[in-house]
């Protein structure tokens, strides 16, 4: 669950990124962080077999099921909460995954501009 404080890029409150995969840092659904999330899951994105490649590359498997740490893999098409600065990793380098807007922190601005995650949108029309 989002505290009602929890507000999204656009400034409404925060959506579900996904509960099937379960994500977020603390598992509940959603794209918010706390004094225990180091790495700042803050971008609701969806998972693309490029991003996946991409992040295996760079040391952080997301696509190997690991039952030990209740993580079941991602597969393209799931919704994923990324920590911030991965996101802006695999902008540089031309592999940042689409991006849900109403489930991304607002805090996420903190890393990237709303500009730049717009261009990634799956949620204007």
């Amino acid at each position: 669950m989002t505290d009602a404080a929890d507000l999204n890029v656009l400034g409404e409150p925060l959506q579900l990124c996904s509960d099937n995969p379960l994500t977020g840092f603390y598992r509940n659904g959603n794209c918010v962080t706390g004094p225990d999330d180091l790495g700042r899951h803050l971008v609701c994105a969806e998972m693309s077999s490029g991003f996946l490649a991409f992040s295996k590359s760079r040391g952080n498997d997301l696509s190997t099921p690991r039952p030990e740490m209740a993580f079941p893999g991602l597969k393209p098409g799931d919704r994923w909460c990324l920590v911030a600065s991965r996101w802006v990793e695999a902008y540089e380098a031309g592999m940042a995954p689409r991006v849900a807007l109403l489930s991304t922190h607002e805090a996420a601005l903190r890393y990237v501009d709303l500009r730049t995650l717009k261009a990634y949108a799956l949620d204007l029309s």
